[in-house]
């Protein structure tokens, strides 16, 4: 069976959580769950740093404004670990060519990752710091879910991940203007911090 399905859900899941999706991965070939997964990840440092790396996502992912940063900052993570991820499974089945499960992989995660920080910039001109919390919840959830159905479905798994990706986008196009709206926020309270530290400086 072509590995391209899991692969997919595999990119789409890493543009949400990537290290959700390496410890998840890395648990099911270590405790026997699945034999699709390569060796690399089931390393126990490989499962020990993804495990860390996760809570710090868990806590950072909830956090108003913190999420956005952490986002600007997995904008090339994400897609590198969507590429890599995909191509270790591209290698394990030798189905797939390994560039291109690298290829679809990364992409499939650059263009999850992007609905997921311009949802979040949008999210972020809300001022009740409660959706962050419940939208990271589900996508910690949906990434476990999708991702573990795919272990044993990857088919089925695949055009869930491919509609969610679909819908993402389109609620991304609606809310262009909210994004525009935490953009001039963010760049207003950094000239406000601008103007403060110039007028609390001693004077030449």
């Amino acid at each position: 069976m072509s590995v391209l399905p899991l692969v997919f859900t595999s990119g789409w899941a890493s543009g949400v959580n990537a290290y959700a999706v390496v410890l998840l991965l890395g648990v099911f070939g270590a405790t026997g769950l699945s034999d699709d997964v390569p060796e690399s990840l089931q390393r126990p440092e490989i499962l020990v740093t993804a495990g860390v790396l996760f809570l710090c996502e868990a806590v950072a992912d909830k956090i108003p404004y913190v999420d956005s940063v952490w986002d600007s900052v997995h904008t090339v993570i994400r897609p590198v670990a969507g590429a890599w991820v995909g191509a270790l499974l591209a290698g394990q089945s030798g189905s797939l060519s390994d560039l291109v499960a690298g290829a679809i992989g990364g992409s499939t995660a650059l263009a999850s990752h992007t609905v997921k920080a311009g949802t979040r910039m949008a999210i972020n001109t809300s001022p009740e710091p409660f959706s962050n919390f419940v939208m990271s919840t589900a996508e910690d959830l949906g990434v476990a879910g999708i991702l573990t159905f795919g272990m044993f479905h990857p088919e089925a798994a695949a055009i869930i991940a491919g509609v969610l990706l679909l819908a993402g986008l389109v609620v991304l196009f609606f809310l262009v203007s909210r994004i525009r709206r935490f953009l001039r926020r963010r760049a207003q309270r950094r000239e406000e911090k601008r103007l403060a530290a110039r007028a609390g400086a001693p004077p030449d």
